[in-house]
């Protein structure tokens, strides 16, 4: 299911795939050792807020991982498993967002003590991302839910215009998913989040790229799309399930309980 009229009223393309096999690793030849998505065709426009839909396994991971190679520090980066440093503190997990930006010296410094400015914008994040206080806990002390918010505080704090998230609300009840998402959008002019919440990819996202079996099955704008449409992505489970292995989070509100998204009626 493909449609490509609204890219019109988007900008100029950042990312265009045109029949490329992408997975991982290579041979001295260059070719891949093992491909993931074969033949993709797909571009990624500005301003688009992209929902990337699929089972585990299906490529999601690999697509945003070649996105990010290919965008470099144009995206901030919210990886699936975070990332994070559980010995660090919050602040310090956050900070490293921005540590290019730093010399070697103020890094260290700000181990030891935190810089003014830098402890400002970071409690000024985490009081937005429902941490405010947790700035000096260690990470490994916090619940799951704690640690991906600041996983997204990290990415934010990057500053960057476009915003690549592998799953950044899995872990998070469906309130907190809305008003991540919404900061996140707030942030980032432009936006690829895999997901596993299908209501949300119809709300909140101008279009929808669906995975199945390493193939781009789905292209299309959220208007188009019903939950129907989304299902076919999941053959094998009546909905789909995080990877992350988390316990079953409250059930999401169908699309017509939810705030009005970006494009939709």
């Amino acid at each position: 299911m493909e449609s490509e009229q609204c890219h019109s009223r988007f900008g100029r393309p950042l990312v265009t795939f045109a029949g490329e096999d992408l997975g991982h690793g290579r041979d001295r030849q260059g070719r891949l050792d093992s491909v993931v998505l074969p033949g993709l065709t797909l571009t990624l426009q500005v301003g688009e807020r992209v929902a990337l839909l699929g089972q585990s396994g299906s490529g999601k991971s690999t697509l945003l991982v070649e996105l990010r190679a290919r965008l470099g520090r144009q995206a901030a980066w919210c990886p699936q498993h975070h990332g994070l440093v559980p010995t660090l503190a919050v602040y310090h997990n956050i900070f490293m967002g921005r540590l290019p930006e730093h010399s070697t010296l103020a890094g260290l410094w700000n181990l030891i003590r935190p810089l003014a400015r830098p402890w400002r914008e970071v409690g000024e994040l985490c009081a937005l991302l429902g941490l405010e206080g947790l700035e000096r806990r260690p990470v490994g002390q916090l619940s799951g839910g704690q640690r991906q918010r600041v996983a997204i505080g990290r990415a934010l704090y990057q500053g960057r215009d476009l915003f690549l998230g592998d799953e950044p609300v899995a872990s998070v009840d469906p309130h907190q998913a809305l008003r991540l998402l919404a900061l996140i959008d707030e942030r980032h002019t432009t936006s690829v989040v895999a997901l596993h919440q299908r209501e949300l990819a119809l709300t909140h996202f101008d279009r929808v790229w669906g995975l199945r079996d390493g193939r781009l099955v789905i292209n299309a704008t959220a208007s188009e799309l019903t939950l129907a449409d989304l299902d076919a992505l999941y053959p094998d489970a009546e909905a789909p399930v995080s990877s992350l292995g988390e316990e079953a989070l409250p059930a999401m509100p169908g699309p017509e309980a939810l705030p009005c998204a970006r494009g939709r009626p």
